[in-house]
């Protein structure tokens, strides 16, 4: 599965790492739900670091589509709420 980080580049990632990115997600969704900063920092941030962690970064020239796009660190609670979908950030 190719995941594209806003503002920094694609990734492929197994589907083990998307299963832990649902996980996350889930905490990401009750967060902006809930409106509660800290937990959506947190969420967010993990969700980042295992994409840059666990997957392999595509060559900038790479033009493949993505199947599911992640917003930047620095997006707010009222960014990430427009994104979200009924499943979260991440189907499934």
């Amino acid at each position: 599965m190719i995941i594209r980080l806003l503002g920094e580049g694609q990734y492929e990632v197994s589907e083990d790492t998307v299963a832990a990115l649902n996980e996350l997600d889930a905490a990401l969704a009750s967060a902006v739900e809930a409106g509660d900063e800290l937990t959506f920092r947190k969420a967010l941030g993990e969700m980042l670091v295992l994409v840059q962690e666990r997957g392999r970064r595509l060559a900038d020239d790479h033009l493949g589509p993505s199947d599911l796009v992640l917003p930047p660190a620095d997006a707010t609670v009222e960014e990430v709420r427009a994104l979200l979908g009924e499943e979260g950030l991440i189907p499934g």
